[in-house]
């Protein structure tokens, strides 16, 4: 009766996968959680959840072998994509290798008007060309006699195969908040005598605290009160 509607559902399911997908990336936060954030988020949003739901937690289940499909058509680390992009590339890459009934043509076109709308100026570009790629490799009776792309890594002048290609991405350990970069200790301003006064056994160094007070001491007063 409606027959916008179904199509309309599954862009707002692919759309809603997005945003799961990203915060994964993101944050390293559970499934689960990630679901039940955006179903209280949007609790009246009609999609199609059945495709909601495999897209979504296909691509956090199958991450490791989507990178290692995606990453040879990548000019750099998947890890130094934008999370957007590499959203899309994990979910259009999903949708080709496992959703065989939708045509290749739509997965491409829904994952490049997605780019356009949250991806950077020209992000829809580069996901449109990886996935193209990736279409005549994963899908190859759709794309017929078209020429098999070789890996970007082959390429006349290309960058170098990447050592970590094999190891996925999205797997790696994320931490909670961001650390700050180590810097090494500021050591006190000490006089010769508190130096030489570190070389002394360890038994008249008891309280290593009091030597640097005392060596901020006038010279005349540098006596140290004898121990009972």
């Amino acid at each position: 009766m409606n027959s916008a509607n179904p199509k309309s559902a599954r862009r707002k399911s692919r759309e809603l996968a997005l945003q799961g997908v990203f915060e994964w990336l993101v944050s390293g936060s559970e499934a689960g959680a990630i679901e039940a954030f955006l179903s209280e988020r949007y609790p009246t949003i009609k999609l199609d959840s059945e495709h909601f739901q495999a897209v979504l937690h296909g691509c956090m289940r199958e991450a490791g072998n989507l990178d290692a499909i995606i990453q040879p058509y990548l000019d750099r680390p998947s890890r130094e994509l934008s999370p957007v992009e590499h959203a899309l590339l994990l979910l259009g890459t999903y949708e080709l290798r496992f959703l065989l009934d939708v045509p290749y043509k739509v997965i491409i076109n829904e994952a490049v008007d997605l780019a356009k709308i949250y991806g950077g100026t020209d992000g829809f570009k580069y996901v449109n060309g990886v996935l193209d790629h990736l279409a005549i490799i994963l899908r190859p009776d759709e794309t017929g006699d078209r020429l098999m792309p070789q890996p970007y890594q082959e390429h006349k002048g290309g960058m170098p195969a990447n050592p970590t290609a094999k190891v996925p991405v999205s797997f790696k350990p994320r931490e909670s908040a961001r650390r700050e970069p180590e810097r090494a200790p500021r050591r006190p301003a000490v006089s010769r005598r508190s130096v030489a006064a570190q070389d002394a056994p360890t038994a008249s160094r008891h309280a290593p605290e009091a030597d640097d007070v005392w060596a901020r001491r006038k010279p005349a007063a540098r006596r140290k009160p004898e121990e009972s």
